[in-house]
């Protein structure tokens, strides 16, 4: 696990190494991906595989570092990471093309984004509202079913995509030819899709609904509390001002997501293992 909390801890600098945040991504990075990939022009109809998820999840956890500070506490993102990684192994896409990370970014609004690949952020917003480890691992489970349907690349516009294909099979042969700029900005285009569904507009009420069903699935399974994304979301509720920041602008209306989890989350009684993970969650400093 300590070296998933270095990889989290170095997430910035590489992903803004790599991809650029206030310049654009530089077209090396581009070329490197085309000539890596092999991508053709008759290819352009196909969607989008898991290596290109991951890529375009590393430029959109990128996105969302140059907007939101990272936490530096390694032993808070163990933490966190620990719990992710549990509920992941227990989720209907277990395994990613570079697996899944966990990261906590200094915000007080509650919010959590998934971004495509793999890459999961949570606010310290969010984690002050989880009032025990299971409701913790009720937000990761929610935010791995996002991964784990593809509901971020997904937002990709289609015709935007199939240019970018195109674009790249045109640069695999071409690789300093004039089409450079042109999937640069294509390329930026994805990204921007992708950040502006999970960070400003959110994703579909069908699609949240879904990913709360899934999470309820994936707590059980894990050893969790199934009715942990039942207390989590009447915590939500209680903070609810009319939604308009943070999770509350993005998601559904809470009172209708937390009237559907209660008729699909069985009603257990703490048991000792809970018990136990309650007081673990305590000894962090959240």
């Amino acid at each position: 696990m300590r070296a998933r909390t270095l990889w989290v801890a170095g997430l910035a600098a590489a992903c803004l190494s790599a991809w650029g945040c206030g310049g654009g991504m530089n077209y090396s990075s581009v070329a490197t991906i085309a000539a890596k990939t092999g991508y053709q022009a008759a290819q352009a109809s196909r969607p989008i595989n898991d290596s290109e998820e991951y890529y375009v999840g590393r430029a959109v956890a990128a996105r969302v570092l140059a907007t939101y500070p990272l936490c530096q506490d390694q032993q808070l993102t163990l933490y966190v990471n620990e719990v992710g990684q549990t509920v992941a192994r227990k989720s209907s896409r277990p395994n990613t093309y570079k697996g899944y990370h966990f990261a906590v970014l200094e915000v007080s609004e509650p919010n959590a984004f998934a971004c495509p690949g793999g890459t999961i952020f949570i606010t310290r917003g969010l984690l002050k509202t989880c009032g025990n480890e299971d409701e913790l691992a009720a937000v990761l489970s929610h935010e791995v079913a996002h991964v784990a349907n593809k509901d971020g690349v997904n937002s990709i516009s289609k015709a935007r995509w199939s240019s970018v294909l195109t674009t790249m099979g045109t640069e695999t042969a071409k690789q300093y030819g004039g089409v450079a700029g042109n999937l640069v900005t294509l390329f930026e285009g994805s990204i921007d899709d992708v950040f502006k569904t999970i960070v400003v507009n959110g994703y579909s009420r069908s699609a949240e609904e879904t990913a709360d069903a899934a999470a309820v699935v994936t707590l059980g399974r894990a050893g969790y509390d199934p009715g942990a994304m039942t207390s989590l979301l009447a915590k939500m509720l209680a903070k609810d001002k009319g939604g308009s920041s943070g999770i509350f602008k993005t998601h559904p209306p809470t009172s209708e997501r937390l009237a559907k989890v209660k008729s699909q989350a069985p009603e257990t009684k703490p048991g000792k293992m809970e018990q136990a993970r309650a007081k673990r969650f305590k000894t962090e400093e959240i």
